[in-house]
């Protein structure tokens, strides 16, 4: 595959160079980890001192790099004294006990360390525990719009947009192409399964496999909607399944350690407290979401809007809640250090009513922080009404907030 900057990560890695902490990037399988390591080399290979130490777990070439001693070895062979070295390690979870070599050589003056690895063996939770609290967490997250277009050679169009909207974002499908919508279905199964298999089945032992995939599929079909434990519980037992909460708990979190997905609490807006439970879902890439329950977008289009608003919000950098309300609920709460902004999200605003209803539970807030309303209406690109702004999808994608 072509190596693609993707500036926003490209930038954040950047930005932690001399700092002498590791740099570890996450995020969901094939959602191109490995590509903002090499677009790094790429970047920075004409650098007059630059020394790079470079393995690559999945090559067969660093094969023999199974403990952190030989770890250790090969990056002193390369190791040049009174250059800056930069030590890049991919897939890093292969080779055991991996985190002492890196600590060591992260003392090492004008020596800057980059590494990858699999949800299956090195967790986000667990990176402070391996790497002391020595250590910059950047998450990878899948194409945005524009880079989708830019992958995929696409204009800017309504049709580029439904495609963002039914195959998501994972870069690995700007090799199988979007022409053949099989070969695209074909290439997000594989990866749903890999995911599946080796970062939640194989990881936590699950023998309820059925169970799991019931689960699954009920996230994916209630984006949008809030639910708890024990509500989710009570379903399930009407669907002759009995599982308790505790297991239900337990599940979602593996999913969301795999990146699969992630919940999102509730805010107060009237109190400004955060509620620990009822929340809601939104997976990690719509495209592989639209795979678990289905490709028919035309009844479930809102809950696809919702998920590709949520996840640019966070691209954007903000921490994202669900607003809560006396008269009812607010779609997103955002904030970012002395941010604030309140987000509905509509498919069309066609008559006066729905107008009414997503614009005036906003005007409802008692507070002058920004408010938006984010549609689909066509030719909408930035709007007034009545101190709300109404903007388009596109426009929002492109250019945010």
């Amino acid at each position: 595959m072509k190596i693609i900057t993707r500036k926003q990560y490209a930038d954040k890695v950047d930005s932690w160079i001399g700092k002498s902490q590791i740099i570890v990037l996450t995020g969901q399988r094939r959602v191109g980890k490995s590509f903002v390591l090499k677009d790094f080399i790429e970047r920075h290979k004409n650098e007059n001192d630059a020394n790079f130490v470079y393995i690559d777990k999945e090559k067969r070439d660093f094969a023999f790099i199974k403990t952190d001693e030989q770890l250790g070895e090969y990056i002193d062979c390369h190791f040049v004294k009174g250059k800056h070295n930069y030590i890049l390690v991919d897939e890093i979870q292969d080779i055991e006990g991996w985190e002492r070599t890196i600590r060591s050589f992260r003392t090492e003056d004008k020596t800057d360390i980059i590494i990858t690895g699999s949800n299956s063996k090195m967790l986000s939770s667990e990176l402070s525990t391996l790497l002391s609290g020595r250590y910059e967490e950047i998450h990878i997250l899948p194409l945005s719009y524009l880079e989708f277009l830019q992958f995929h050679s696409l204009d800017d169009n309504d049709d580029s947009l439904m495609k963002y909207l039914e195959y998501g974002g994972l870069p690995g499908l700007s090799v199988i192409g979007l022409d053949d919508e099989e070969h695209v279905w074909e290439y997000l199964r594989s990866i749903f399964n890999t995911v599946l298999l080796k970062d939640v089945i194989e990881r936590y032992q699950i023998r309820n496999v059925t169970f799991m995939n019931n689960l699954l599929v009920f996230w994916a079909d209630t984006i949008g909607k809030v639910n708890s434990a024990t509500s989710i519980s009570k379903y399930m037992k009407s669907q002759k399944q009995d599982v308790s909460t505790n297991v239900i708990l337990d599940y979602t979190g593996y999913f969301e350690d795999a990146f699969l997905l992630k919940s999102v609490k509730r805010y107060d807006i009237h109190g400004k407290k955060i509620f620990e439970t009822n929340q809601k879902v939104y997976f990690g890439d719509v495209g592989l979401r639209n795979f678990i329950v289905g490709s028919n977008r035309e009844t479930d289009i809102e809950k696809v809007l919702e998920n590709v608003i949520y996840q640019h919000l966070v691209r954007l950098g903000y921490q994202v809640y669900i607003g809560e309300l006396r008269v009812g609920e607010i779609d997103f709460v955002c904030r970012k250090t002395n941010e604030l902004k309140y987000i509905q999200v509509a498919y069309f605003l066609k008559d006066e009513e729905t107008i009414k209803r997503e614009f005036g539970r906003l005007q409802d807030i008692q507070d002058n922080y920004p408010k938006y309303v984010i549609s689909l209406t066509p030719f909408v690109k930035n709007r007034d009404y009545n101190g709300v702004t109404h903007l388009g999808l596109r426009e929002f994608l492109k250019n945010g907030l």
